[in-house]
């Protein structure tokens, strides 16, 4: 196939599904989340575009499923990973022995991180990670990774000084080959 018949059979396969992928994404996760899985849902389309099969309705469909499956399991594994968090800051809390308060404030703003902060700043401080390998495993460079790095210490530096609300940014993405298992 020539990249101007897959583009055309591409663009016709939008045009036609577009809107029925896009209810079905409403339906199951609401108008905030349904552009991001229709977005995610035709990029593996294009990519699978050879072995998308006619009628692709049906198949597009189970993307979109495989795809809200991905982002659920995702906010379930973020939400698990605050509260044993939350359960560390806790423990650390009762356990007065240790008498370290400075561990209880730095687990606790921790735990008000977002989910790419913690990563980052336990990389480096907790799983002793050289900036290079920590950039090739979250994979970016390792200019991004220290950019990066140095934005969590900010915000972890913010939210040790009792920031309320300390900027979160959305989690990253999976690579798309992830959703169309």
């Amino acid at each position: 196939m020539t990249e101007a018949d897959a583009s055309r059979r591409f663009t016709a396969m939008y045009d036609a599904h577009h809107a029925q992928v896009y209810a079905y994404a409403v339906s199951r996760a609401g108008r905030q989340l349904a552009d991001d899985v229709v977005s995610d849902t035709f990029l593996v389309a294009w990519r699978k575009l050879p072995t998308v099969p006619v009628p692709p309705l049906p198949w597009l469909l189970g993307v979109a499923r495989n795809v809200l499956r991905e982002r659920y399991r995702d906010e379930v594994r973020q939400a698990s990973l605050a509260a044993e968090l939350r359960a560390w800051a806790d423990e650390s809390a009762a356990d007065v022995a240790d008498g370290v308060t400075e561990r209880v404030a730095v687990l606790a703003a921790l735990a008000r991180l977002a989910d790419d902060d913690r990563e980052l700043l336990t990389l480096v401080a907790w799983h002793n990670l050289s900036a290079r390998a920590a950039a090739r495993l979250v994979g970016c460079s390792t200019a991004a990774f220290f950019v990066r790095l140095h934005r969590a210490r900010k915000r972890l530096q913010a939210a040790l000084a009792g920031a309320d609300q300390v900027a979160r940014r959305s989690p990253i993405a999976l690579p798309v080959e992830e959703y169309s298992k």
